[in-house]
């Protein structure tokens, strides 16, 4: 089984974010980046195919030079060989395009991206993919089951979990669950040395139309200020949500 995994290179959450050119630009300036968080669930699960049923397991990111950190890291977790695509990665359907020539190429069997980066929160990628390649898709995957040909995956819906059964090839945009959190791998110092001498390959991107742009970015409000009220006082908790908050 051949297993391609899309890997987004995002900034920790834990960094300050700031915006240039007139909030119409991240500031990646003393950003720390990591593997987004749904496509290190992915990784880890392909991790376990590859340990378990023999599977090869590659990595595909869309970016410039500054994203191979990244994609080192998923060498040293255990990837075989990693693939850049030398585009920005701004739309998501310009993205998906990049991916899907990627995976089309070497007809993968699986094909695994997390739901959503947590930087543009745009969600669409895996879906597009599939549509493109003509593959099954399950988004929101939380356990993924493969024997032979045939897969079993469970998703997240409103008010529950749904399974499904489809055959490869297959595209599933996972998320947290789909492995559990103490079982993500940190590389080792024999993966990292090991990652060093694995192939990333760097391929020019296909140039797609992107169908959006970016026009301007925009922080969240400040939080206001938090009253605290008595939990015997109930009268003033409720005049405080008909007058201030306006909920009432």
């Amino acid at each position: 089984m051949k297993i391609l995994v899309c890997i987004s290179h995002v900034p920790d959450t834990t960094s300050k974010i700031n915006f240039t050119e007139d909030n119409s630009k991240f500031d990646s300036n003393a950003v720390q980046f990591v593997i987004n968080p749904n496509d290190e669930f992915g990784l880890t699960r392909a991790m376990w195919f590859k340990e378990r049923q023999g599977a090869s397991v590659d990595v595909v990111n869309v970016g410039g030079a500054e994203t191979e950190p990244t994609l080192r890291k998923a060498l040293a977790i255990g990837a075989d060989a990693a693939i850049r695509i030398n585009t920005t990665a701004t739309d998501g359907f310009a993205v998906a395009s990049e991916l899907s020539k990627i995976a089309k190429d070497g007809d993968y069997d699986l094909i695994i991206a997390g739901r959503e980066s947590i930087d543009y929160n745009g969600g669409v990628v895996p879906g597009m993919m599939a549509a493109s390649l003509g593959a099954s898709f399950v988004n929101n995957c939380i356990s993924l089951e493969i024997e032979g040909q045939n897969a079993t995956a469970v998703r997240e819906i409103d008010g529950g979990k749904e399974t499904l059964s489809t055959a490869l090839p297959l595209v599933i945009g996972g998320q947290k669950g789909l492995v559990e959190e103490s079982d993500l791998k940190i590389p080792n110092m024999r993966g990292i040395m090991m990652a060093r001498k694995k192939p990333l390959r760097v391929v020019e991107a296909e140039n797609i139309q992107e169908k959006t742009r970016t026009i301007s970015f925009e922080k969240p409000a400040p939080r206001g200020d938090i009253k605290m009220v008595d939990a015997e006082n109930i009268d003033e908790l409720i005049t405080l949500l008909h007058n201030e908050a306006k909920v009432l």
